[in-house]
């Protein structure tokens, strides 16, 4: 275990709501090893998305430890994971979260500019022609569907090539046949990157193509036999 790229310890997440505190991940004791293929399943409002997440450094730990690549996110400010996000991160996410004033080509290319690649317009535009999507690379995200959207999302998270990608639900807003689309999208840039995927998925088929599945109840890991049969 010593290629970990991801290790939580203890974690926990509470968040402020209308009725007060909320306790969303409880104790959580979880680490990752370089190229896996996670999928974290549950029911609905088991914490899948809550510890996606903190993975990310997007939400911060209210308890324990979360570290990724050797780095302590509880400790690192919101300008600091920013920057650590952009540099070994790739988020994947349901609902696109294009920018609707930028083409196809501007989406992906704007984060490699912030991070300062010289090349960005000439890498964003080979990665929208690996997703199929070379010619709308100048069309707005309303111009177009739902299942390019996610295309240029998932362009947009693989271009600065991560050691991580995160995706939540990232087929949850699309029908069948773009849904398994992107999927395949998804795996095969995860292979040709060497990235390590962590996905939040409903779907059954989804998860037993990773490698190793975790299922979540009531913001704790549940060991049951149902997850170790799908991810085998």
């Amino acid at each position: 275990m010593h290629d970990q790229v991801m290790t939580l310890t203890g974690a926990q997440l509470a968040l402020d709501g209308n009725a007060g505190r909320v306790e969303i991940l409880h104790g959580i004791d979880l680490s990752v090893t370089r190229g896996e293929t996670l999928g974290l399943i549950g029911p609905s409002g088991s914490g899948k998305s809550s510890l996606l997440m903190l993975m990310g450094g997007l939400e911060s730990a209210t308890g324990g430890r979360v570290e990724v690549l050797g780095h302590d996110l509880t400790a690192m400010s919101e300008d600091a994971l920013a920057r650590f996000r952009r540099e070994h991160m790739g988020v994947v996410f349901q609902s696109f979260h294009l920018i609707p004033t930028m083409t196809a080509l501007e989406n992906v290319a704007t984060p490699l500019e912030l991070a300062g690649h010289r090349d960005a317009r000439d890498r964003a535009l080979a990665e929208l022609e690996t997703v199929g999507l070379a010619a709308r690379a100048n069309h707005y995200p309303a111009q177009l569907s739902g299942g390019e959207q996610q295309r240029v999302a998932l362009a947009r998270a693989s271009a600065p090539r991560p050691a991580i990608l995160l995706a939540d639900e990232p087929t949850g807003n699309l029908d069948g046949a773009n849904g398994t689309a992107i999927m395949d999208l998804l795996f095969s840039l995860r292979d040709r990157h060497g990235a390590t995927l962590i996905m939040v998925t409903h779907a059954p088929e989804l998860a037993a193509r990773c490698s190793r599945v975790i299922r979540l109840r009531d913001g704790r890991l549940d060991d049951t036999p149902p997850a170790q049969e799908a991810a085998e």
